[in-house]
């Protein structure tokens, strides 16, 4: 059954990212640990190898159909991002897993709050 809820979870970030770009942060790190018992570490490590597959080419070539990429900036932002990343996993390697949960809640609630309020 497990693994039956893990391609389920997949597949409803996979649906949000594609509606909205988004999927891992929002949806799966908290389905990894509150319905897998997953520490945030975990949760967060797992997310990002998914990012491995190609899990979000078809959703990429969908919106590269209509037009609505821009490559050179994905380009760009892909090699920040690759920096970015190597920076970010190591410092959250220091951190608690309590007090890297509770960062990366204020970060959802701050993100939630700006977008309903801009």
């Amino acid at each position: 059954m497990p693994l039956i809820l893990y391609v389920l979870i997949g597949m409803v970030g996979g649906v949000i990212g594609g509606v909205f770009g988004v999927g891992g942060g929002i949806i799966i790190v908290p389905a990894l640990i509150l319905g897998f018992g997953f520490t945030q570490h975990m949760a967060q490590g797992t997310m990002l190898a998914t990012l491995l597959l190609p899990s979000f080419v078809f959703a990429v070539w969908k919106y590269h159909q209509a037009g609505q990429i821009n490559i050179p900036a994905a380009i760009l932002v892909s090699l920040g991002m690759m920096a970015g990343s190597i920076v970010g996993a190591s410092y959250a390697q220091t951190m608690s897993g309590p007090l890297l949960k509770k960062l990366f809640g204020v970060l959802m609630v701050l993100v939630g709050m700006k977008l309903m309020l801009w």
